[in-house]
């Protein structure tokens, strides 16, 4: 099967439009087993919450949706122009996953994951279409300093973020200072990031139409 992105038919320009996918119905694939809609406490289950979030976002009823995530997440989810999910994958906890198994979408996450806290989504993670190189690097430095794997896997891939030391980061008294981003060979791009005594380069694939990712990080010792 032929790799695509990922992204409704409103993103983009004339060179993205042949590869843009129209929004399609979300698990497509296999339907969830119908969870309790609320426990003995009245708490809606977070398969609940995040499938009614999912509808919302579907039928672009915002005021739905927002009886059931904070406004941060509606913005970030009514945004973005990704196309449904194709799959719903359960939840683990209180963490609920809504799967892409048709379309290659940019970083490693490959689904929208919405974390459940009461009867609201409050943090959503998906794939970012991202129209510069050093947007992308930025993003993922971002996601190592606030120690947010699936931040990171929004636009890098599981290599790239599996190549940082997530329980630390970039912490303690060396200074990180950005230095942009050069042009590689094979349309890829390195974003650099120095410090005292070395630097690290993000090595950024992709394009302005399908949106790049960091796919590969390497480390240089003075």
């Amino acid at each position: 099967m032929r790799n695509r992105w990922l992204l409704r038919g409103a993103a983009g320009t004339a060179a993205a439009a042949a590869i843009l996918l129209t929004s399609a119905p979300a698990m497509a694939h296999g339907a969830p087993q119908r969870p309790a809609t609320t426990s003995q406490t009245g708490v809606a289950a977070p398969a609940t919450v995040a499938n009614t979030l999912l509808n919302a976002w579907q039928r672009r009823n915002r005021a739905a949706a927002l009886r059931v995530a904070t406004p941060a997440v509606v913005r970030d989810l009514f945004t973005s122009p990704l196309r449904s999910p194709d799959v719903f994958r359960g939840c683990t906890g209180n963490v609920c996953r809504f799967a892409y198994t048709s379309v290659r979408t940019p970083g490693g996450l490959n689904a929208i994951v919405m974390v459940v806290s009461g009867n609201k989504v409050t943090k959503i993670y998906m794939p970012r279409f991202i129209t510069k190189p050093a947007n992308a690097a930025k993003h993922l430095f971002a996601a190592w300093r606030a120690g947010d794997r699936n931040r990171g896997l929004e636009v890098a891939t599981p290599a790239a973020v599996n190549a940082l030391r997530w329980v630390r980061g970039p912490k303690g008294t060396v200074p990180y200072s950005f230095m942009g981003c050069s042009k590689a060979p094979k349309q890829e791009f390195r974003c650099s990031y120095w410090y005292e005594g070395g630097a690290m380069h993000m090595w950024v694939n992709g394009s302005a139409a399908r949106g790049y990712q960091v796919y590969k990080i390497t480390f240089f010792a003075d």
